[in-house]
């Protein structure tokens, strides 16, 4: 096009487990493999030189680890200093809030700990982090030898350690709960913004910092074992040339087709000779493998229950409905009180750390999703007819895991009537395609029930062989006024586990 920029851009795929990735310098490095060579790396970065650039991405590697292995900040917290501000040893400690004192990064005075935690309860920010720490009867905090604040982790910096475009000596320090993942962070730092130390590639160890840090470590493994997992045929050396590629320096020993991997500590994802397998076919090409019959021979079947589902989908389309997909998560409101119900009587799943109040909970009932859905379409002409077959999720003892997945079916009628007919129709519609007879003990019958949710004398409760797998009825005026709904609503929804 006439005009168009010449610049060439890249959009470029991240695996979730290459933490090396996350920023330029990263990238740069992996595209550059061969040329790059660290020699060491410890915690404090001397004699470094920042531009804008350089300081914005360091500061955006940090975030990007907080949110991502930090779990933020949960995990590990990582702060960043001008090392010529402040004086080693360092100590790291706990003390209760109310001793805590000093001035936080970019505040004109001095607070205690219990004053910040009031000050960033609306700090658009850190408000995030401050449920870590704040039931603590102590807080930690990091001291330099003069009783100066660098950090009070995983919340705010010292104001008075803060790092500039003019800092040279940046001192690193990590906290954590899981030291392991501290390590990898901190490497993670240092190996990325080594490379703009007046000696590049080189950092300095301090005395808190162990040693065994950016360990570098050796694995061996056969060319054999490659080729026949990855489905090629490559000599040893190739494998060699194409794991030095991925960030892995490696070199045939000459003892067979033996490999010897070096795996550098920007590399922490590795963790089995499985994962340098998985880079060796990366780096030859998941396209460029030849497709090849798999020698064990197997027939699959599609699981029982997705078959079922999907056959209902089809007859339910067909029966003059549309086919809503809501989301599995929810607030409380949703499931319990606009229903009419209580949250400890509905066996609900709860998010221990709910992103928004829209997901707070599994939701225990497809009904909800379709009647927000009926008040975002409201504009749309009646009748309104949906339905989902999708999973709910519930509390369950018996289970490993406490709770287990249920497949429901859910319809709504939404129109000037309530439509308990066509309701009604529709069970006995998908009783029919399920080979189910209306007749009581081996069939199914319905019979008149209480529930909140469902207008009074209003409402049926579904048997199948004998056992209730769900309710039907017109919907309580108050449930429907509850989802700004103005219509009367006629409802059915059921299990379908017990048809299989």
């Amino acid at each position: 096009a006439a005009g168009a920029s010449d610049v060439v851009l890249y959009k470029i795929d991240v695996p979730a487990n290459r933490y090396d990735l996350l920023c330029l310098e990263g990238l740069v490095r992996g595209l550059q493999t061969a040329a790059v060579r660290p020699y060491a790396v410890a915690a404090v970065l001397r004699n470094i030189t920042f531009t804008q650039e350089r300081y914005d991405s360091f500061i955006e590697l940090q975030e990007k680890l907080h949110q991502n292995i930090c779990r933020k900040r949960s995990l590990v917290a990582i702060g960043t200093h001008d090392l010529n501000t402040i004086s080693g040893p360092f100590t790291y400690t706990a003390k209760p809030p109310g001793d805590i004192h000093f001035k936080p990064l970019n505040q004109s005075k001095e607070y205690t700990a219990t004053q910040l935690m009031s000050l960033y309860k609306t700090d658009s920010h850190l408000r995030h982090y401050l449920h870590i720490i704040e039931d603590k009867p102590a807080y930690p905090i990091i001291y330099d030898s003069n009783g100066i604040v660098l950090s009070m982790p995983p919340i705010i910096n010292g104001d008075h350690s803060k790092i500039t475009l003019k800092t040279n000596n940046v001192f690193v320090e990590c906290t954590a709960t899981d030291l392991t993942k501290a390590k990898i962070v901190l490497d993670m730092i240092v190996t990325m913004f080594s490379e703009y130390c007046s000696q590049p590639f080189t950092t300095h160890y301090t005395q808190i910092t162990s040693k065994s840090h950016l360990a570098y470590r050796k694995e061996k493994l056969s060319c054999k074992f490659v080729n026949n997992k990855v489905g090629i045929n490559e000599s040893t050396e190739k494998i060699a040339q194409l794991l030095t590629r991925m960030c892995l320096r490696s070199r045939a020993t000459g003892v067979g087709d033996e490999i010897e991997v070096e795996i550098p500590p920007t590399r922490s994802d590795v963790i089995h000779a499985c994962d340098i397998m998985e880079d060796a076919a990366m780096a030859f090409g998941f396209n460029n493998i030849t497709r090849t019959t798999p020698q064990t021979y197997t027939i699959a079947n599609q699981f029982p229950l997705n078959k079922l589902t999907e056959l209902l989908r089809h007859d339910l389309a067909a029966a003059g409905f549309t086919e809503a997909l809501n989301f599995a998560l929810c607030s409380q409101e949703d499931i319990a009180d606009k229903l009419g119900k209580k949250i400890s009587e509905t066996r609900a799943i709860h998010i221990s750390n709910p992103k928004t109040a829209e997901f707070q909970v599994a939701r225990t009932t497809l009904l909800p999703g379709l009647l927000k859905t009926i008040a975002a379409n409201r504009k749309m002409p009646l009748p309104l007819k949906l339905f989902e077959i999708s999973d709910v999720v519930l509390k369950d003892d018996t289970k490993d895991v406490g709770a287990r997945n249920s497949r429901h079916i859910c319809a709504v009628y939404y129109n000037k009537s309530p439509g308990f007919e066509v309701i009604h129709g529709l069970l006995d519609r998908t009783m029919q395609l399920l080979a189910v007879k209306p007749t009581r003990g081996e069939g199914y019958h319905i019979q008149a029930a209480d529930d909140s949710t469902f207008f009074p004398g209003r409402c049926a409760e579904i048997f199948v062989h004998g056992k209730s797998v769900g309710h039907l009825g017109v919907l309580h005026p108050q449930v429907i006024n509850n989802f700004e709904l103005t219509m009367p609503c006629a409802a059915l929804e059921m299990d379908l586990e017990p048809f299989l």
